[in-house]
């Protein structure tokens, strides 16, 4: 009905860069927030930025400064651009979204949905 398809993780050594991208379909009818969380091996997963459907943003105090979420809302797609990158932020990083599904006219259902998650490795 409604998916979340990330990519552009990978491999990068410490101090790299990397640029997450999700992109969301199906039966959208809008999307509200969303966001990018990960999951380090053995730990919680943790939320790391989000922004709202008019680009406000809030991110976890460890990656302020070094990683930017954006979003373009024509192709239901958001963004995680990944600077400064240290050893402690790998992790498998998953995409959330807050949506409204629209399968049939006039019908619309809230959901919460999570992308399939893509792993990035930072190397010394």
């Amino acid at each position: 009905q409604v998916q979340l398809v990330e990519s552009g993780g990978g491999l990068v050594q410490a101090g790299g860069s990397l640029r997450l991208s999700c992109a969301a379909s199906g039966s959208i009818f809008s999307i509200n927030d969303m966001a990018w969380y990960r999951q380090a091996p053995e730990k919680q997963r943790e939320l790391v930025a989000t922004i709202t459907s008019s680009g406000s943003t809030n991110y976890v105090d460890s990656v302020t400064g070094r990683f930017t979420i954006s979003r373009d809302n024509a192709k239901n797609t958001v963004f995680l651009q990944m600077n400064s990158l240290k050893l402690e932020d790998t992790a498998v990083y998953y995409c959330h979204a807050d949506l409204i599904s629209q399968v049939v006219p006039g019908f619309r259902t809230y959901l919460e949905v999570w992308g399939q998650g893509t792993l990035v490795t930072v190397s010394s």
